[in-house]
């Protein structure tokens, strides 16, 4: 009896030191194997009112899949991380009627804080034109803002592609307000147009959020609601699922862009940098996510995809 229990404890050690060996594999495995955080743009919204709450790391929530995912990081864009790189997009085919605009967009770049570099491009057969780089010399960044030249052609999100393709990354944060009628003249009319998709995911991909201005196009395309409609579903869908926002979609010439610049200057102000950990991937690519927050009254609006490389 002594020798069969000597044998059976003698086994039970082996396999419990067999256990923690393939333990100690298989955590080696998991950390080999773990994908690195990554970071997007996140806003924060009141449902209503302008009272914009503060929310912290514990606060947020996201999801890939049905899966929730480790927060790492929520750092506010305040203080020494305010820097901004804001591009003003403004398609060339315009109406002349956006003159009435210029001195408003004029006054919100001048309103910005010293802390954002303010650069602008003008849409043109599929190419953005840098009139100015972003700079914090405000005056000289309004100064560059013209009548639109009534230049038919090209489609603005080819505009958008190629202001991105152009844009040297660096260490703050980037976003484009774009300012256009968002007829795609080239792709079909449905929601997975190609050439808006491509646009949205270089967003994507690069971090960027995209906000919109619906102003109407010179000519016959300002009037024809066939081409507006898709124009404003696309301007829509940009801003959206890049985490910016869309104003202007009623399709009707605004009479003053005034309303939407200083909502849009209070949404830089309640930005944050999330970095979040996502489920390990065999290749790199594109994977949907979603962002919230169980805090009452609030939204958080962030990109609806972000680029995950692959895990090493």
């Amino acid at each position: 009896m002594r020798k069969t229990s000597l044998g059976f404890r003698l086994l039970r050690l082996v396999a419990l030191i067999a256990l923690a060996s393939s333990a100690g594999v298989a955590t080696v495995a998991a950390a080999q194997n773990a994908a690195a955080p990554v970071h997007m743009i996140v806003t924060v919204e009141p449902r209503s009112g302008n009272q914009v709450p503060v929310i912290h790391r514990e606060d947020v929530l996201v999801y890939q899949g049905k899966d929730r995912l480790p927060v790492v990081g929520w750092t506010a864009f305040q203080g020494e991380n305010a820097g901004l790189e804001l591009y003003l997009l403004i398609d060339d085919s315009l109406s002349p009627s956006f003159g009435n605009q210029i001195n408003e967009l004029r006054s919100f770049v001048a309103q910005q804080p010293a802390s954002t570099a303010i650069g602008v491009a003008y849409m043109r057969n599929g190419a953005a034109e840098i009139v100015q780089k972003p700079t914090s010399d405000h005056a000289a960044a309004a100064k560059s803002i013209r009548l639109p030249q009534a230049v038919v052609g090209g489609s603005p999100y080819e505009s958008l592609l190629d202001l991105m393709k152009n844009w040297p990354t660096g260490a703050m944060r980037r976003e484009v307000l774009l300012i256009s009628d968002g007829i795609e003249p080239f792709g079909p009319a449905e929601s997975s147009n190609p050439f808006v998709q491509e646009a949205l995911t270089a967003a994507q991909r690069a971090g960027i959020p995209v906000s919109t201005i619906y102003a109407p196009a010179a000519g016959h395309w300002g009037h024809t609601w066939w081409r507006i409609n898709w124009g404003l579903t696309y301007l829509s869908q940009v801003a959206d699922e890049s985490g910016g926002e869309a104003y202007g979609t009623a399709g009707i010439n605004p009479v003053s862009f005034a309303p939407y610049l200083r909502n849009m200057s209070q949404r830089l102000q309640h930005q944050y940098d999330l970095s979040f950990v996502p489920k390990p991937q065999e290749t790199s690519g594109m994977q949907a996510v979603r962002t919230t927050t169980e805090v009452p009254r609030v939204d958080l609006v962030a990109a609806s995809r972000v680029y995950v490389p692959a895990s090493q």
